[in-house]
């Protein structure tokens, strides 16, 4: 089992102002009935606010706190604006407490500032970036994660997204300057089977274990092989069989999917 290093967060508790209660589903719908299987458990928490859209133009928010925030991999970051209202927004890598940041059309190109893509240079490398101008960060929000500008024609901003996909989104989206931090991420061993218990993940049984009255998989004389492309226990294809909708109306928005082929196909 590994873990994070959390030597650069601060040993803060967070901003109460800006947590909100989690309701818990455990999978179930309004039923009462389990539409999402081994959900349930895990520790208590609160879902702290993130500023998505960065709209708060021209005024100056100082860095306070780098802290942990148990609903995502990526870390996060404590504002304190000039004129008094606080905010949370993903923290890039080299954001460092007591650094300046702001947003806006006229903001400098430096870390965890935001501004339109129509404000970029070509080549920046970029996070949290909208897919329609005002709704807020969609792509690149997970840690590690950084997405580049690679063309600008008209008014479409051409990006490189980290499944290798190109993409065109409207020139006057926002986007925040930087890579995500806690790129080790990707490095951490879970390790146990009662760490994913504290995540609110339940035992997950295996389908060649069961018998054919409970799935697909199952039956057959000792341990056997599934026999057919793997599926979930109604016999819907999984592990790799592609759910995209064909013909999406955003198809025309792809300039080379990340297959390689157009819209991913």
């Amino acid at each position: 089992m590994t873990v994070a290093d959390f030597s650069e967060l601060t040993d803060k508790k967070p901003e109460k102002s800006l947590l909100v209660s989690k309701s818990r589903s455990g999978g179930r719908n309004s039923y009462g009935r389990i539409t999402v299987r081994h959900v349930g458990g895990g520790n208590r928490n609160k879902l702290r606010v993130i500023d998505w859209k960065r709209d708060k133009d021209g005024i100056k928010a100082k860095v306070v706190a780098l802290e942990y925030d148990p609903n995502r991999t990526a870390y996060i970051a404590l504002l304190h604006y000039a004129d008094g209202e606080k905010a949370y927004i993903l923290a890039p890598s080299q954001l460092r407490v007591g650094m300046t940041v702001s947003s806006g059309p006229g903001a400098e190109i430096a870390v965890g500032n935001c501004l339109p893509l129509a404000a970029m240079p070509i080549g920046t490398i970029v996070h949290n970036v909208e897919l329609q101008p005002g709704r807020g960060g969609q792509m690149g929000r997970s840690a590690g994660a950084s997405i580049q500008l690679m063309a600008r024609e008209n008014d479409m901003a051409t990006l490189r997204l980290p499944s290798g996909e190109m993409r065109m989104v409207r020139a006057d989206c926002r986007a925040t300057v930087g890579v995500i931090g806690n790129s080790e991420h990707q490095n951490v061993k879970v390790g146990k089977a009662g760490r994913k218990r504290h995540m609110g993940v339940r035992p997950q049984t295996r389908g060649t274990a069961m018998n054919p009255v409970d799935h697909p998989h199952g039956g057959g004389e000792g341990s056997t092989t599934a026999g057919r492309h793997p599926v979930t226990p109604w016999g819907v294809p999984t592990l790799g069989f592609r759910t995209r909708k064909k013909h999406k109306q955003s198809d025309r928005y792809i300039v080379r999917g990340r297959r390689r082929g157009k819209a991913g196909r």
